[in-house]
């Protein structure tokens, strides 16, 4: 980031944004081609379709005309498990009503998604926030165990072959 960018942060719907609210609203003044950016959002975020993915739009207002740069996040944790289960949404009671099974593979493929933005050191111990997620959210893991309980089998050393780096 040069001390020329504005930061223009938005949550949008991926591969779905429009020149309106908020993006239209907080770019139009600072002079960038908003169609073009909104063009380059959709693009970036089509893999995210459905999904709220957080963005941020770098802009560079001391260039004639103004230049643009976009970062995109991933969505949150809950909502990738929400889009790899097929579901609306988590458990209201996640103690008492599960909403879904999850697999190890899938698990592992939605920390991938999401291990960049995590401050986890080992692909084990970002598997493991995941887990966290999923106890709030009433998901089970590998035909009905307690995520609690496959954390603990992670710490014992059980899918060691599947959480190789």
């Amino acid at each position: 980031m040069s001390s020329d960018e504005i930061p223009v942060e938005a949550l949008i719907v991926g591969g779905a944004a429009t020149a309106g609210p908020p993006l239209g609203p907080a770019l139009g003044p600072l002079g960038v081609p908003t169609g073009q950016v909104v063009a380059k959002i959709n693009e970036a975020t089509a893999d995210f379709a459905g999904l709220k993915v957080p963005i941020v739009v770098w802009v560079n207002k001391s260039k004639k005309p103004a230049t643009f740069r976009i970062e995109v996040k991933t969505p949150m944790t809950s909502a990738l498990i929400i889009k790899e289960l097929g579901i609306e949404k988590g458990s209201a009671t996640p103690h008492e009503a599960k909403v879904g099974d999850m697999s190890m593979e899938q698990l592992v493929k939605v920390t991938k998604l999401k291990r960049k933005e995590m401050t986890a050191k080992t692909l084990r111990a970002a598997v493991k926030t995941v887990l966290g997620v999923c106890v709030s959210m009433g998901v089970t893991i590998d035909g009905g165990k307690d995520p609690r309980i496959v954390q603990q089998a992670i710490d014992d050393g059980e899918y060691a072959d599947l959480l190789k780096e």
